[in-house]
């Protein structure tokens, strides 16, 4: 995958979470995984069309969904997933993503993207547009949310 393709969902996330009241921003780990995803918690599916085609899906475990979702509801406690905090998820996931596609349109690269549709659960499987997938872990206030990237060719 072109690395100017994953600088722009770094930047986005530098750019969003200090924005809602995260103080520090930082990078954790890279890595490749497969078409399928298997994971646990809040997955946000996002499509990407233009230019480049494919998707990013957003992956938070449950605990750290929860704290992030309160830190944008203004502080309030979050004890359970409802709908308000779900919201709230699909938000974020939205800004991030509209985020990173300003900075495409900046590469001339431009692309529109998909509504956020938000899974909950344990071990969801979502199919990713290609076989290659690049996993971004990033981190706000020392929460983490995983980044998968993947573009069609």
């Amino acid at each position: 995958m072109d690395i100017r393709y994953v600088n722009p969902f770094i930047e986005s996330f530098a750019s969003v979470m200090p924005q809602l009241g995260f103080g520090s921003v930082t990078k954790g780990n890279l890595s490749a995984k497969e078409r399928e995803l298997v994971s646990s918690g809040v997955i946000v599916v996002v499509g990407i069309v233009g230019s480049i085609k494919g998707n990013v899906v957003y992956v938070i475990n449950m605990e750290s969904a929860k704290k992030i979702a309160s830190q944008m509801m203004m502080g309030m406690p979050v004890n359970e997933l409802d709908d308000m905090a779900k919201s709230a998820l699909s938000e974020l996931t939205n800004m991030l993503t509209a985020n990173a596609a300003t900075f495409f349109s900046q590469l001339d690269i431009p692309i529109d993207i998909s509504t956020p549709t938000l899974l909950h659960g344990e071990n969801v499987s979502v199919e990713m547009s290609s076989n290659k997938v690049l996993c971004i872990q990033l981190l706000a206030d020392g929460i983490p949310v995983d980044i998968n990237i993947s573009f069609e060719k």
